[in-house]
């Protein structure tokens, strides 16, 4: 199991950046797949980036080139790094963690929550 906890969210200007984090309890190199969803208020969950065990990575169009997903091996945790932030990135935002190729074997964090708002 993974347990995946997220820290990071809360409110930020547009054009501004914030870094969300997510541990787990086993170790983040070895997952087979990781990602970030975020869900905005009356709207579906939406994969926003994701990085394979063989570090591809990949990214809704409306995020790239503003945020980078990555794995930090020394504290055991998958970031994402958020700029230029703009209003619609405003959401709760839920880090996925899949440690097999089985689907069933997905772990999903509680989400934290990031306003962009002046």
């Amino acid at each position: 199991q993974a347990h995946p906890v997220e820290s990071g969210g809360g409110l930020v200007q547009p054009g501004g950046s914030l870094r969300l984090s997510c541990a787990a309890s086993r170790s983040i190199s070895d997952t087979y797949f990781s990602a970030w969803y975020r869900q905005a208020a009356g709207k579906q969950r939406e994969l926003v980036a994701s990085i394979t065990y063989g570090g591809t990575t990949n990214y809704v169009d409306s995020v790239k080139d503003r945020f980078a997903i990555s794995i930090d091996n020394t504290k055991n945790t998958v970031d994402l790094q958020m700029s230029d932030l703009k209003p619609e990135d405003t959401a709760v935002y839920y880090c996925y963690l899949q440690t097999s190729p089985q689907p069933a074997d997905a772990y999903w964090g509680q989400g934290t929550q990031v306003t962009v708002s002046s």
